[in-house]
């Protein structure tokens, strides 16, 4: 018959696995939170295109707003003319602090 050692591994699986879940978890959140920030800056980006298009055709500031309000809600937007160009930028703030910013320009008088 053996007798058990003292200090064996008994109980070295769970304390293995609550050191290694912290670090699980936060690449997870890191992860999901990068995808959602690709995410919200497509959808900026596709907006911002859209909303420099309506600038171009002569629309009005307030429909070039609501354009990117619609498709990302709390996005900051500023319209600007740049020669024959008429650029529009937005920014919206995204997880972690950070700011997503996106631009877009387009003929002026386009079609």
């Amino acid at each position: 018959m053996t007798r058990p050692r003292l200090g064996g591994d008994r109980g070295s699986v769970v304390a293995e696995f609550a050191v290694a879940l912290p670090a699980v978890v936060l690449v997870l959140v890191v992860g999901i939170g990068a995808l959602a920030a690709g995410s919200r800056h497509v959808r900026l980006q596709d907006a911002v295109a859209d909303a420099a298009r309506l600038s171009a055709r002569g629309e009005p500031a307030g429909r070039v707003h609501a354009a990117v309000s619609a498709a990302v809600p709390g996005a900051t937007v500023e319209i600007a003319e740049r020669g024959d160009l008429v650029c529009v930028t937005a920014s919206t703030p995204s997880l972690l602090g950070m700011r997503i910013t996106a631009d877009g320009c387009a003929l002026a008088g386009g079609l």
